[in-house]
Protein backbone atom coordinates (compact mmCIF):
# COMPACT_ATOMS: atom_id res chain seq x y z
CA UNK A 1 0.00 0.00 0.00
CA UNK A 2 1.23 3.49 -0.84
CA UNK A 3 1.20 6.91 0.77
CA UNK A 4 -2.36 7.69 -0.29
CA UNK A 5 -3.71 4.57 1.41
CA UNK A 6 -2.19 5.74 4.70
CA UNK A 7 -3.56 9.25 4.21
CA UNK A 8 -7.05 8.01 3.30
CA UNK A 9 -7.27 6.28 6.68
CA UNK A 10 -6.59 9.59 8.41
CA UNK A 11 -8.23 12.24 6.23
CA UNK A 12 -11.37 12.68 4.15
CA UNK A 13 -10.31 15.79 2.20
CA UNK A 14 -6.82 16.80 1.04
CA UNK A 15 -5.82 19.97 -0.80
CA UNK A 16 -2.80 19.87 -3.10
CA UNK A 17 -1.12 23.26 -2.77
CA UNK A 18 1.72 24.56 -4.92
CA UNK A 19 4.46 26.77 -3.47
CA UNK A 20 4.58 28.35 -6.92
CA UNK A 21 3.47 27.70 -10.46
CA UNK A 22 5.28 24.68 -11.98
CA UNK A 23 6.12 23.27 -8.55
CA UNK A 24 4.73 19.92 -9.69
CA UNK A 25 1.23 20.17 -8.26
CA UNK A 26 -0.59 18.46 -11.12
CA UNK A 27 2.12 15.80 -11.36
CA UNK A 28 1.57 15.12 -7.65
CA UNK A 29 -2.18 14.88 -8.25
CA UNK A 30 -1.68 12.32 -11.03
CA UNK A 31 0.69 10.31 -8.83
CA UNK A 32 -1.93 10.14 -6.08
CA UNK A 33 -4.64 9.19 -8.57
CA UNK A 34 -2.47 6.30 -9.79
CA UNK A 35 -1.97 5.15 -6.20
CA UNK A 36 -5.73 5.28 -5.66
CA UNK A 37 -6.26 3.04 -8.70
CA UNK A 38 -3.71 0.52 -7.38
CA UNK A 39 -5.11 0.51 -3.83
CA UNK A 40 -8.83 0.54 -4.71
CA UNK A 41 -9.52 3.95 -3.14
CA UNK A 42 -12.67 5.67 -4.44
CA UNK A 43 -11.61 9.24 -5.23
CA UNK A 44 -13.44 12.49 -5.70
CA UNK A 45 -11.55 15.17 -7.63
CA UNK A 46 -12.23 18.89 -7.65
CA UNK A 47 -10.19 22.05 -8.18
CA UNK A 48 -10.00 25.65 -7.09
CA UNK A 49 -9.95 26.73 -10.72
CA UNK A 50 -9.46 24.68 -13.87
CA UNK A 51 -7.00 21.87 -14.47
CA UNK A 52 -6.41 18.96 -16.80
CA UNK A 53 -6.21 21.01 -20.03
CA UNK A 54 -3.42 20.02 -22.46
CA UNK A 55 -1.89 23.50 -22.58
CA UNK A 56 -1.31 25.99 -19.79
CA UNK A 57 -3.81 28.79 -20.37
CA UNK A 58 -1.37 31.36 -18.92
CA UNK A 59 2.02 30.38 -20.34
CA UNK A 60 1.02 28.35 -23.40
CA UNK A 61 3.30 25.50 -22.32
CA UNK A 62 2.34 21.82 -22.27
CA UNK A 63 0.76 20.60 -19.02
CA UNK A 64 0.31 17.18 -17.42
CA UNK A 65 -3.22 15.94 -18.09
CA UNK A 66 -5.52 14.43 -15.47
CA UNK A 67 -6.44 10.77 -16.08
CA UNK A 68 -9.25 9.25 -14.01
CA UNK A 69 -10.23 5.63 -13.54
CA UNK A 70 -13.74 4.17 -13.62
CA UNK A 71 -15.78 4.89 -10.51
CA UNK A 72 -14.06 8.18 -9.65
CA UNK A 73 -16.18 11.27 -9.04
CA UNK A 74 -15.12 14.54 -10.60
CA UNK A 75 -16.35 18.15 -10.69
CA UNK A 76 -16.77 19.35 -14.28
CA UNK A 77 -18.31 22.62 -15.55
CA UNK A 78 -21.19 22.14 -17.97
CA UNK A 79 -19.25 23.70 -20.87
CA UNK A 80 -16.37 21.24 -20.46
CA UNK A 81 -18.50 18.11 -20.14
CA UNK A 82 -18.41 17.28 -23.85
CA UNK A 83 -14.65 17.86 -24.00
CA UNK A 84 -13.85 14.98 -21.66
CA UNK A 85 -11.99 12.05 -23.15
CA UNK A 86 -13.40 9.89 -20.35
CA UNK A 87 -16.95 8.62 -20.34
CA UNK A 88 -18.87 10.64 -17.76
CA UNK A 89 -22.28 10.21 -16.14
CA UNK A 90 -23.83 13.24 -14.44
CA UNK A 91 -24.88 12.25 -10.93
CA UNK A 92 -25.59 15.72 -9.56
CA UNK A 93 -26.06 19.23 -10.90
CA UNK A 94 -24.83 21.65 -8.26
CA UNK A 95 -25.77 25.25 -7.51
CA UNK A 96 -22.16 26.37 -7.85
CA UNK A 97 -21.34 28.49 -10.89
CA UNK A 98 -18.02 29.11 -12.61
CA UNK A 99 -16.98 31.28 -15.55
CA UNK A 100 -17.43 28.21 -17.76
CA UNK A 101 -20.78 26.98 -16.57
CA UNK A 102 -22.58 25.37 -13.66
CA UNK A 103 -20.61 22.63 -11.93
CA UNK A 104 -21.63 19.04 -12.47
CA UNK A 105 -20.60 16.14 -10.25
CA UNK A 106 -19.88 13.27 -12.64
CA UNK A 107 -18.97 9.64 -12.20
CA UNK A 108 -16.31 8.25 -14.55
CA UNK A 109 -17.91 5.33 -16.43
CA UNK A 110 -15.02 4.86 -18.84
CA UNK A 111 -11.44 5.77 -17.86
CA UNK A 112 -9.87 8.72 -19.64
CA UNK A 113 -8.68 12.32 -19.45
CA UNK A 114 -10.87 14.97 -17.82
CA UNK A 115 -10.68 18.74 -17.40
CA UNK A 116 -11.40 19.39 -13.74
CA UNK A 117 -12.82 22.56 -12.20
CA UNK A 118 -14.47 23.66 -8.99
CA UNK A 119 -15.66 26.57 -6.87
CA UNK A 120 -13.23 29.34 -5.99
CA UNK A 121 -15.08 30.15 -2.75
CA UNK A 122 -13.85 28.06 0.16
CA UNK A 123 -17.31 27.54 1.69
CA UNK A 124 -18.67 26.21 -1.61
CA UNK A 125 -15.63 23.98 -2.07
CA UNK A 126 -16.23 22.49 1.36
CA UNK A 127 -19.88 21.77 0.53
CA UNK A 128 -18.89 20.17 -2.77
CA UNK A 129 -16.46 17.87 -0.96
CA UNK A 130 -19.24 16.87 1.43
CA UNK A 131 -21.47 16.07 -1.56
CA UNK A 132 -18.81 13.81 -3.06
CA UNK A 133 -18.27 11.97 0.23
CA UNK A 134 -22.02 11.39 0.52
CA UNK A 135 -21.97 9.94 -2.98
CA UNK A 136 -19.50 7.27 -1.89
CA UNK A 137 -15.95 8.65 -2.11
CA UNK A 138 -13.32 7.43 0.32
CA UNK A 139 -11.25 10.58 -0.17
CA UNK A 140 -11.58 13.91 -2.00
CA UNK A 141 -8.52 15.58 -3.53
CA UNK A 142 -8.72 19.33 -4.16
CA UNK A 143 -6.35 20.58 -6.83
CA UNK A 144 -5.25 24.13 -6.08
CA UNK A 145 -5.10 26.45 -9.09
CA UNK A 146 -2.31 28.90 -9.93
CA UNK A 147 -1.29 31.24 -7.10
CA UNK A 148 -4.17 30.12 -4.89
CA UNK A 149 -2.41 29.25 -1.66
CA UNK A 150 -5.62 30.35 0.05
CA UNK A 151 -6.96 26.90 -0.75
CA UNK A 152 -4.63 25.78 2.05
CA UNK A 153 -7.11 27.39 4.44
CA UNK A 154 -8.11 24.93 7.16
CA UNK A 155 -11.73 25.84 6.43
CA UNK A 156 -11.49 23.87 3.18
CA UNK A 157 -9.79 20.53 3.85
CA UNK A 158 -8.53 18.30 6.63
CA UNK A 159 -4.90 18.71 5.57
CA UNK A 160 -2.75 19.69 2.60
CA UNK A 161 -0.11 18.13 0.40
CA UNK A 162 2.50 20.81 -0.32
CA UNK A 163 4.14 20.73 -3.74
CA UNK A 164 7.51 22.46 -3.97
CA UNK A 165 10.51 22.33 -6.25
CA UNK A 166 13.32 23.81 -8.28
CA UNK A 167 11.09 26.50 -9.79
CA UNK A 168 11.47 28.48 -6.54
CA UNK A 169 15.20 29.10 -6.98
CA UNK A 170 18.33 27.96 -8.80
CA UNK A 171 19.83 27.29 -5.35
CA UNK A 172 18.65 24.06 -3.78
CA UNK A 173 19.26 25.39 -0.27
CA UNK A 174 16.99 28.35 -0.99
CA UNK A 175 14.22 25.97 -2.12
CA UNK A 176 14.62 23.95 1.08
CA UNK A 177 14.69 27.06 3.30
CA UNK A 178 11.60 28.62 1.70
CA UNK A 179 9.66 25.37 1.95
CA UNK A 180 10.67 24.84 5.59
CA UNK A 181 9.59 28.43 6.34
CA UNK A 182 6.09 27.82 4.94
CA UNK A 183 5.85 24.56 6.89
CA UNK A 184 6.85 26.36 10.09
CA UNK A 185 4.31 29.13 9.46
CA UNK A 186 1.55 26.59 8.92
CA UNK A 187 2.46 25.04 12.29
CA UNK A 188 2.03 28.34 14.14
CA UNK A 189 0.52 27.62 17.55
CA UNK A 190 -3.22 28.05 17.95
CA UNK A 191 -4.51 30.55 20.47
CA UNK A 192 -5.58 28.53 23.48
CA UNK A 193 -9.20 28.24 24.54
CA UNK A 194 -10.32 30.86 27.04
CA UNK A 195 -11.65 34.38 27.41
CA UNK A 196 -9.31 35.91 24.83
CA UNK A 197 -10.12 33.45 22.08
CA UNK A 198 -13.82 33.67 22.95
CA UNK A 199 -13.68 37.46 22.72
CA UNK A 200 -12.02 37.41 19.29
CA UNK A 201 -14.38 34.78 17.85
CA UNK A 202 -17.45 36.54 19.25
CA UNK A 203 -16.57 39.93 17.76
CA UNK A 204 -14.97 38.84 14.47
CA UNK A 205 -18.08 39.28 12.35
CA UNK A 206 -16.99 42.32 10.34
CA UNK A 207 -13.30 41.54 9.73
CA UNK A 208 -12.04 44.58 11.60
CA UNK A 209 -8.74 44.78 13.44
CA UNK A 210 -9.32 44.49 17.18
CA UNK A 211 -7.39 44.81 20.40
CA UNK A 212 -8.08 42.60 23.41
CA UNK A 213 -7.14 43.77 26.90
CA UNK A 214 -6.01 41.70 29.86
CA UNK A 215 -9.60 41.51 31.16
CA UNK A 216 -10.96 40.35 27.78
CA UNK A 217 -12.40 43.68 26.69
CA UNK A 218 -12.44 44.21 22.90
CA UNK A 219 -11.61 47.49 21.18
CA UNK A 220 -12.19 47.62 17.44
CA UNK A 221 -10.18 49.84 15.14
CA UNK A 222 -11.83 51.31 12.07
CA UNK A 223 -9.45 49.35 9.84
CA UNK A 224 -10.22 46.54 7.42
CA UNK A 225 -6.51 46.01 6.81
CA UNK A 226 -3.36 46.52 8.77
CA UNK A 227 -1.21 47.03 5.67
CA UNK A 228 0.68 50.29 6.08
CA UNK A 229 -1.17 51.06 9.31
CA UNK A 230 1.50 50.26 11.89
CA UNK A 231 1.41 53.77 13.39
CA UNK A 232 -2.35 53.63 13.97
CA UNK A 233 -2.08 50.19 15.54
CA UNK A 234 0.84 51.34 17.70
CA UNK A 235 -1.11 54.39 18.87
CA UNK A 236 -4.15 52.24 19.77
CA UNK A 237 -2.19 49.81 21.96
CA UNK A 238 -2.66 50.65 25.63
CA UNK A 239 -0.70 49.41 28.69
CA UNK A 240 -3.33 46.70 29.30
CA UNK A 241 -3.55 45.51 25.66
CA UNK A 242 -2.69 41.83 25.42
CA UNK A 243 -3.65 40.74 21.89
CA UNK A 244 -3.92 42.36 18.45
CA UNK A 245 -6.15 40.45 16.03
CA UNK A 246 -5.41 40.98 12.32
CA UNK A 247 -8.17 39.45 10.13
CA UNK A 248 -6.47 40.09 6.78
CA UNK A 249 -2.99 39.91 5.33
CA UNK A 250 0.02 40.40 7.57
CA UNK A 251 3.20 41.89 6.09
CA UNK A 252 6.13 43.87 7.47
CA UNK A 253 4.16 47.07 6.88
CA UNK A 254 1.74 46.14 9.68
CA UNK A 255 4.46 46.44 12.34
CA UNK A 256 7.47 48.19 10.79
CA UNK A 257 6.82 51.51 12.57
CA UNK A 258 5.65 50.10 15.87
CA UNK A 259 7.38 50.94 19.12
CA UNK A 260 9.61 48.01 20.08
CA UNK A 261 8.23 47.92 23.64
CA UNK A 262 4.67 47.63 22.34
CA UNK A 263 5.70 45.01 19.80
CA UNK A 264 7.00 42.86 22.67
CA UNK A 265 3.98 43.60 24.86
CA UNK A 266 1.29 42.17 22.61
CA UNK A 267 0.69 38.91 20.78
CA UNK A 268 -0.60 39.07 17.23
CA UNK A 269 -3.41 36.68 16.31
CA UNK A 270 -4.38 35.65 12.77
CA UNK A 271 -7.30 33.64 11.44
CA UNK A 272 -4.90 31.10 9.94
CA UNK A 273 -1.29 31.01 8.67
CA UNK A 274 -2.22 31.74 5.04
CA UNK A 275 -2.65 35.36 6.12
CA UNK A 276 1.08 35.70 6.87
CA UNK A 277 3.17 37.12 4.01
CA UNK A 278 6.61 37.56 5.53
CA UNK A 279 9.78 35.90 4.21
CA UNK A 280 11.94 33.67 6.39
CA UNK A 281 14.65 36.26 7.09
CA UNK A 282 12.19 38.99 8.10
CA UNK A 283 10.21 36.50 10.19
CA UNK A 284 13.35 35.55 12.11
CA UNK A 285 14.18 39.22 12.63
CA UNK A 286 10.69 39.88 14.00
CA UNK A 287 11.07 36.97 16.41
CA UNK A 288 14.43 38.34 17.61
CA UNK A 289 12.70 41.63 18.41
CA UNK A 290 10.24 39.81 20.67
CA UNK A 291 7.35 39.50 18.21
CA UNK A 292 4.94 36.67 19.05
CA UNK A 293 2.04 35.28 17.04
CA UNK A 294 -0.70 32.67 17.15
CA UNK A 295 -3.61 31.63 14.94
CA UNK A 296 -7.21 30.61 15.48
CA UNK A 297 -6.53 27.49 13.41
CA UNK A 298 -3.31 26.20 11.93
CA UNK A 299 -2.80 23.92 8.93
CA UNK A 300 -1.81 20.28 8.93
CA UNK A 301 0.62 19.22 6.20
CA UNK A 302 0.14 15.55 5.36
CA UNK A 303 3.04 15.26 2.90
CA UNK A 304 5.49 17.25 0.76
CA UNK A 305 6.19 16.50 -2.89
CA UNK A 306 9.31 17.82 -4.61
CA UNK A 307 9.91 18.57 -8.27
CA UNK A 308 13.65 18.74 -9.15
CA UNK A 309 12.95 20.20 -12.60
CA UNK A 310 12.35 23.89 -13.45
CA UNK A 311 10.83 25.29 -16.69
CA UNK A 312 13.93 27.48 -17.07
CA UNK A 313 15.87 24.33 -17.92
CA UNK A 314 17.89 23.62 -14.80
CA UNK A 315 17.45 20.58 -12.57
CA UNK A 316 18.55 19.34 -9.15
CA UNK A 317 19.79 15.91 -8.17
CA UNK A 318 16.44 14.43 -7.16
CA UNK A 319 17.77 12.11 -4.46
CA UNK A 320 19.76 14.95 -2.89
CA UNK A 321 16.74 17.28 -2.97
CA UNK A 322 14.60 14.71 -1.14
CA UNK A 323 17.40 14.12 1.39
CA UNK A 324 17.93 17.83 2.10
CA UNK A 325 14.21 18.48 2.37
CA UNK A 326 13.68 15.54 4.71
CA UNK A 327 16.53 16.69 6.96
CA UNK A 328 15.03 20.20 7.14
CA UNK A 329 11.48 18.89 7.70
CA UNK A 330 11.96 15.52 9.44
CA UNK A 331 8.42 14.96 10.71
CA UNK A 332 6.58 15.08 7.34
CA UNK A 333 6.88 12.52 4.49
CA UNK A 334 8.82 13.94 1.51
CA UNK A 335 8.55 12.27 -1.90
CA UNK A 336 9.65 12.89 -5.47
CA UNK A 337 6.66 11.64 -7.41
CA UNK A 338 8.75 11.21 -10.56
CA UNK A 339 11.52 9.17 -8.90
Amino acid sequence: MGLLYELSNKYKTLSIVGMAKNAGKTTALNYLIEEAMDDGIALGITSTGRDGEMEDLVTGTEKPRVFLDEGSLVAVPAQLYELADAGLEVVKKTKYSTAIGTLLVCRVMQAGYVQVAGPVINAEQKKLCADMLELGCDLVLIDGAIDRKSIASPDTSDAIILATGAVLSRRMQKVVEDTAHVVNLYKTEELEEGIYRDAIEEHNFDDKIMLVSEDGKVTKLGLLTGLGESRKIDHAIQPDTKYVYIPGAFTNSVVNEMNLKKLKQVEFVFKDPTKIFVNSMDWRNLKKKGFTASVLKNIEIAAITVNPWAPAGYTFDNALLVKEMQEAIPDIPVIDVRM
